[in-house]
């Protein structure tokens, strides 16, 4: 299922999700541990998400603990996914999902969801699946795209990521794509040969006469502003996080 998309193209609802898992096959019986999603709407955060620690019935590899931090005995007492299921797709379905390295994510999902009673169909029988991973190789070839490598790139603060965590990297992940995506300039960060387009388009600039009149402001009056923040409230916007 895909949802509809205003004039400017810009998804109503998107979901950044990212999980945590036992191991790296699902094939091999290895199985989802942690779930974590943020919700956008119209691009902005609605401090509204999903996070849930699952029981997998089976050991987690000791190399994947090492990666997420999450032990078999912090998961001892933890619901296992046929119990959450409805409530995860109930707050994906609909949305664009974004998800870095897809189809490592989704293909535990399904795997999850083909392990239950009855027809519960795919993730992408839910919602649409956009891999951010997928983007940023478009958008930077040859160049790493880790997440890690991309918050370097467009400077966004991971230092609280010692360790993996889908909620925390979904958050991370989100202010990744939203400034992947939203026409902001690049940064000359690491040496890897980026430039700011604001600095390399600063020779083109027209300046103005020294003489031009001053504009007027126009500035909104309290019915505007009022209508104004209808609209906010009425498209879901809220603080970031």
């Amino acid at each position: 299922m895909t949802i509809d998309t205003p004039e400017d193209d810009i998804p109503v609802r998107q979901v950044v999700l990212d999980t945590e898992t036992t191991g790296l096959e699902p094939t091999q019986g290895h199985r989802i541990i942690e779930i974590g999603c943020v919700e956008l709407v119209r691009r902005r955060p609605t401090r509204r998400h999903y996070h849930q620690y699952l029981q997998p019935d089976r050991e987690v590899d000791a190399g994947a603990v090492e990666v997420h931090g999450i032990t078999n005995e912090f998961l001892a007492d933890k619901p296992r996914f046929p119990d959450v299921a409805a409530t995860f797709l109930e707050f994906v379905r609909g949305a664009e999902l974004i998800i870095h390295n897809a189809p490592f994510d989704v293909g535990f999902i399904n795997h999850e969801l083909a392990r239950l009673e009855g027809d519960w169909g795919r993730l992408e029988d839910h919602c649409r699946v956009t891999d951010s991973l997928a983007l940023a190789r478009q958008m930077h070839p040859g160049q790493r795209n880790s997440l890690d490598a991309l918050c370097k790139r467009y400077d966004i603060d991971n230092s609280g990521r010692d360790l993996h965590g889908a909620l925390l990297d979904a958050r991370i992940l989100a202010d990744v794509y939203l400034a992947m995506t939203g026409g902001q300039k690049t940064l000359a960060l690491g040496g890897d040969g980026e430039t700011s387009s604001a600095q390399s388009g600063a020779e083109g600039i027209r300046r103005l006469p020294a003489d031009r009149p001053r504009l007027a402001v126009i500035r909104a009056d309290e019915g505007e502003r009022a209508a104004h923040t209808r609209v906010l409230e009425r498209l879901g916007c809220a603080e970031p996080w």
